[in-house]
């Protein structure tokens, strides 16, 4: 039996002269479908991840749309139980997306060019050559990426300008930047063509889209997402669906992340296992864990 929940996942850079207010009527309307997740809100825009029975997103995305500015958002739906967030969080913040540039410019101003997964699709699968570049975070790509992809070493979005002089001898070649749902690219592509790259896109939709066109394709592994599920597949039951995660533990094949079951935990709270390991280790981060001081 298919499920009668499913997750939204979406984002609009759109200028909100009112972020409180908008803020106040999401809350109003999100209680009101009890729906939960996360909405982050600023004067650039919105971005947000939401839960709830297939009526109520239904719902949800015909209230939003009726609004001029957001009628033309791109909402990525997948299957859920309903218990992918604990709770609804709406909040007001100086970016949708943190990066922290300084000098940062809106996507709305410079942004790389979209690239439909039709159009990576048929780049990949062509002899042109181009780069693919991950702006995901070290964490997400452990358990999937893009086959002969360049992963940024980020720890988290901020770490963006270490790209630079990694990428500094790629200025005049085509890159492609990808993300999971497509926000983090619209500011890491307009920052690579602040700092002279000159053929610089994006994934349109993101990699979720690119997974959900082209399952078990290109893509290697699973999609790491920011809730319950922490990670998700699509048709992950097809032979050609592999594990790129590796066990922090005995090396094998690994791809569900779990939180360290010691409250005092200094070191990976959130780690990849097997589940033969996870039970002889006691759901514990490392085998020394009990001997760590307080989490700070």
């Amino acid at each position: 039996m298919k499920t009668s929940f499913q997750i939204l996942l979406y984002y609009k850079y759109v200028h909100i002269e009112n972020p409180k207010g908008l803020r106040e009527a999401q809350v109003e309307l999100c209680e009101r479908l009890n729906l939960k997740g996360r909405i982050i809100i600023a004067k650039e825009g919105i971005n947000g991840t939401v839960e709830g029975t297939k009526e109520a997103t239904a719902e949800y995305i015909r209230f939003i749309t009726a609004d001029s500015k957001f009628k033309n958002i791109r909402f990525k739906k997948s299957q859920s139980d309903g218990n992918s967030f604990p709770k609804l969080s709406i909040k007001v913040r100086d970016e949708i997306v943190s990066a922290h540039l300084g000098n940062d410019i809106s996507p709305l101003e410079v942004a790389g060019q979209y690239l439909t997964p039709e159009e990576l699709h048929n780049l990949i699968h062509s002899d042109q050559k181009f780069y693919i570049v991950d702006m995901r975070n070290d964490y997400e790509q452990a358990v999937g990426y893009f086959a002969n992809g360049l992963l940024a070493p980020f720890t988290n979005f901020r770490d963006l300008p270490k790209m630079l002089p990694i990428l500094k001898d790629l200025k005049d070649e085509l890159i492609v930047t990808v993300c999971t749902g497509g926000v983090r690219c619209e500011k890491a592509s307009g920052y690579l063509l602040q700092n002279g790259f000159n053929q610089v896109f994006q994934l349109e939709g993101g990699i979720f889209s690119y997974m959900e066109k082209y399952p078990n394709e290109d893509f290697l592994g699973k999609l790491y997402v920011f809730d319950g599920r922490v990670t998700m597949g699509f048709n992950t039951e097809d032979p050609k669906h592999v594990i790129v995660g590796k066990c922090i533990f005995c090396q094998g094949p690994a791809d569900c992340y779990y939180d360290c079951q010691n409250l005092y935990c200094k070191g990976k709270r959130h780690f990849i296992s097997c589940k033969s390991c996870l039970e002889k280790n006691s759901g514990l981060c490392q085998k020394d864990s009990q001997n760590l001081t307080p989490f700070a």
